[in-house]
């Protein structure tokens, strides 16, 4: 997978004729040089060409790309039908595309928590799409990178284990930037037709192993400034967060 007609050599739908007419977040297509590079320089598996590995990794890449970046539900090509695949989170009840737009898009759907709300690093009740867009980008300048780690089962029920990584070069709802590397380590579950085209998606991982590690550099006060901390990582009550 990758676009062949001078896109991303990641991902695929992101250029072309196919896309002349889809409408973009930012209004163009994203740019993924960047997080390619921090990709290519910090992944530890490297994949065969044509590897079942591969081509998880590259569908699930291009399945974000759309996820985060598409805002009309026709142009997810990843997808066998919009109006009925589903994302699940943590054995939550699945939710559809539009019921993902309700809540804020992308990263709120998949940072939904239990917690109350004075014990939540980020909120996702308040986010917006657009305001939780800049916090992620702001905080990973050059992107959240994505390997495939390891593939349980191949197709039609494709299993994986997953790791994001980051430096949070940014700071993030108040807590100061550390230069640190970020990871977040998942399961995914994703099942496929005989094109490799979702049907659905299910995704297992605490996202207390993401925010922690953002808020591992202070602490927030009352009134939104920072404080050092002498011990680094924070407590974080987030491992509740089913």
């Amino acid at each position: 997978m990758g676009d062949s007609e001078g896109g991303d050599k990641y991902r695929s739908h992101l250029s072309g004729e196919a896309e002349k007419n889809t409408k973009w977040r930012d209004g163009a297509p994203p740019n993924y040089d960047s997080v390619n590079k921090l990709f290519e320089e910090g992944r530890t598996k490297v994949w065969p060409p044509g590897s079942l590995e591969e081509q998880v990794q590259n569908m699930v890449k291009t399945w974000e790309m759309e996820m985060f970046n598409k805002t009309r539900f026709a142009d997810h090509k990843t997808l066998v039908d919009p109006n009925t695949y589903t994302k699940s989170l943590n054995g939550r009840k699945p939710i559809t595309l539009e019921e993902t737009r309700k809540i804020g898009g992308g990263y709120n759907s998949f940072l939904q928590t239990s917690l109350p709300e004075e014990l939540r690093g980020y909120n996702p009740a308040v986010e917006t799409v657009e305001s939780a867009h800049l916090a992620f980008r702001t905080t990973f300048p050059r992107g959240f990178a994505l390997e495939v780690l390891q593939v349980y089962s191949g197709p039609p029920v494709i299993a994986y284990k997953f790791r994001h990584w980051g430096y949070m070069e940014g700071p993030f709802q108040g807590y100061p930037p550390t230069g640190e590397l970020v990871e977040l380590f998942g399961i995914g579950i994703f099942h496929v037709d005989e094109k490799m085209s979702v049907e659905k998606v299910e995704f297992f991982f605490d996202r207390g192993e993401l925010l922690g590690g953002l808020m591992r550099g202070g602490t927030k006060g009352s009134g939104g400034s920072v404080s050092s901390t002498s011990t680094g990582a924070p407590s974080c009550p987030f491992l509740a967060s089913k």
